[in-house]
């Protein structure tokens, strides 16, 4: 895995790059040999903020993100969140790789698709996001939004190749938003 090193705030030595880059070695046997991984650490309110994004060769991402009072306890522990969510999800593809043929080719996909940032002037509106939507069951579209940390997701549904939604409801379950013709 190819590392790279933002410091927002916080100046990032080559021995303390060292240290970050030992940390990332304990997951980096869950990615393949290609992938990158983007370190952000920075302060904010007197807080450490440790920010990891992978991105894979098809275009997929996973993220973590931790505030700590020390930036190396935070980078700890999003490591630990990068590694639950890698097996987690892994876990999962492969028990639906068992029940669908088809799926077993998405088996080293790991997170969300290619995101585009672009700031606009409205008032309302502070950031607009592109993705690629692509194909998916709802459990797929689960799984997805649980890599990338997002409360929602946007998704075309495999079945009926309409634009669907998921989101985790505030008792933990799940819901899915289907558009009424």
């Amino acid at each position: 895995m190819r590392y790279s090193f933002v410091g927002k705030g916080i100046d990032i030595t080559e021995n303390f790059q060292e240290k970050i880059t030992k940390k990332l070695n304990r997951i980096s046997k869950l990615f393949p040999e290609d992938a990158e991984a983007v370190v952000t650490l920075g302060d904010i309110k007197q807080k450490q903020k440790a920010e990891v994004t992978i991105t894979l060769p098809n275009k997929r991402i996973i993220k973590a993100e931790v505030l700590d009072s020390d930036v190396m306890v935070a980078l700890d522990e999003v490591v630990d969140i990068l590694e639950r969510q890698v097996v987690k999800y892994k876990n999962r593809l492969n028990d639906k790789a068992k029940r669908s043929k088809s799926f077993a080719d998405e088996l080293n996909a790991i997170a969300t698709g290619d995101e585009e940032y672009d700031e606009v002037s409205e008032s309302s509106i502070v950031k607009t996001k592109k993705i690629p939507v692509k194909p998916m069951d709802p459990e797929e579209a689960v799984m997805q939004m649980e890599m990338v940390g997002h409360s929602f997701f946007v998704f075309i549904n495999a079945d009926t190749d309409e634009v669907n939604v998921v989101y985790k409801r505030n008792d933990g379950a799940y819901a899915l938003i289907v558009p009424e013709n």
